[in-house]
């Protein structure tokens, strides 16, 4: 299972590469919005935190508020697209982009839960509302290895810091 950290890194990482290499509207991109991607790149595991409070007061929870349910498909990020959608029309593009970001980091999310093994035990429940199946990959299973996801986390964040410093000469700022 991806930790938190690779799941805040990965959309960070991602949304900043986007920001340096492909946006034509840099001030879209701020490093605000390079903060929103990493805290939605871990919103979806918000259920984890309501899992644990209902469990302080020994409420039952619906299956699908537990791990891996409703915030752990792509349903959970279309609800950050319509209000991406009615911003841009209304010209408030960097308000838009938030929107946009937010549901790219927890589309993110939920495939690296899919493809690494996370969420649900299932998987992700791609067609939701209209099925509930569920589908994963889950490579961490087949690999025999462990604390992969810590290395997991050490390599994506050195990579991200050798970038870092080529592009932006972050050592300057030592």
């Amino acid at each position: 299972m991806p930790l938190a950290v690779t799941h805040v890194l990965s959309s960070i990482i991602l949304v900043d590469l986007y920001r340096d290499y492909v946006a034509k509207h840099k001030k879209y991109f701020t490093i605000y919005t390079i903060f929103l991607a990493g805290f939605f790149g871990l919103l979806p595991d918000i259920d984890i935190v309501l899992e644990m409070t209902a469990g302080l007061f020994n409420l039952n929870i619906p299956a699908l508020l537990q791990h891996g349910g409703i915030t752990h498909t792509p349903f959970f990020a279309f609800l950050f697209l319509i209000p991406a959608a009615i911003l841009w029309k209304s010209k408030k593009h960097r308000q838009s982009a938030y929107f946009f970001v937010a549901a790219f980091a927890i589309l993110l999310h939920i495939s690296l839960d899919c493809l690494i093994g996370g969420g649900s035990y299932e998987g992700v429940m791609w067609l939701f509302p209209f099925s509930m199946q569920s589908w994963k990959i889950h490579v961490i299973s087949y690999l025999n290895a462990p604390n992969i996801t810590e290395a997991l986390d050490a390599v994506i964040l050195l990579g991200w810091l050798w970038h870092e410093e080529k592009k932006h000469k972050i050592s300057d700022f030592i």
